[in-house]
């Protein structure tokens, strides 16, 4: 599933082919299930005419603003991406949304469908975006929020501890796991006995890893790689944890995998300990 840095790309990927351009049409597969939920007919009729604004981009959702007052949301789910496409594009049988402008499409595809399309017009922001936990990168994130959260869930596996969007939007599974690995804590380690300095530790790798991703994978200012994995140095856990006889980058021992709190897991025991 995207994370946080990839859904960043998409959303660049939209955003510096199509902001301030007129959306002249749009095409919806309107009976999919990425539409549960919105009104379909409105959503259509109010984009129709106005241009593409403002976008960004909060844990694993976008947001693209439509006009003055349209708000188009997207979760990606498994599957979706974002592209241009040429201005004749064709819809395939998987692209449930398609703006169409004068110069190019911008395409929404998911042959999955865990995604989801969310509309809402009007002066203020939707529910469903303000809601949305503050990102790691903020001032929010702070050392003490970090600790309270980690002793309200002292039982559960850290691991499963940062998947949690509620204090940790946009972690996804690769990104735990390289949190986990470059803070050299044991993913299976219940989340209430971490000491004070590892939990230091641990809030340090959380923002750096947010950070470096978005610059990697999601590019730097108006530049998006033409690959979400071009770049990636090989210093990094994330090129090294779904090999075969795969080897920590940092101590040349083998890596090992297990399933913890419901999600398969790649750490380095020589690094970070047994689980």
């Amino acid at each position: 599933m995207p994370e946080l840095a990839e859904v960043e790309f998409f959303r660049k990927r939209w955003a510096l082919a199509g902001t301030g351009s007129l959306i002249r049409r749009v095409h919806v597969n309107a009976d999919r299930k990425v539409f549960r939920g919105t009104d379909v007919t409105a959503l259509q009729r109010a984009v129709t005419g106005r241009p593409l604004g403002a976008s960004q981009t909060s844990a694993k959702q976008m947001l693209f603003r439509v006009g003055d007052s349209g708000w188009l949301g997207i979760h990606l789910g498994m599957t979706g991406e974002l592209f241009p496409a040429p201005a004749t594009h064709a819809p395939a049988r998987h692209d449930h949304l398609v703006l169409f402008q004068e110069e190019r499409a911008l395409v929404f595809r998911d042959p999955r469908m865990f995604g989801r399309i969310l509309f809402h017009d009007g002066p203020s922001a939707p529910t469903w975006w303000t809601r949305i936990a503050p990102p790691i990168l903020s001032a929010a994130f702070t050392v003490d929020a970090l600790t309270a959260f980690l002793r309200r869930r002292r039982r559960s596996p850290i691991k499963k501890v940062l998947l949690q969007q509620e204090h940790f939007p946009g972690v996804g599974n690769w990104m735990a796991d390289e949190i986990l690995w470059r803070a050299a804590l044991p993913p299976a380690r219940p989340a209430g006995v971490l000491t004070p300095t590892e939990v230091r530790r641990l809030w340090r790798e959380c923002r750096q890893v947010c950070r470096q991703a978005l610059a990697v994978i999601a590019g730097k200012g108006n530049q998006v790689p033409s690959d979400l994995n071009v770049g990636i140095p090989s210093s990094w856990l994330f090129l090294h944890r779904w090999r075969d006889g795969g080897r920590c980058p940092r101590t040349g021992k083998p890596l090992a995998r297990a399933t913890i709190g419901g999600r398969t897991t790649c750490w380095s025991p020589a690094r970070q300990g047994r689980k």
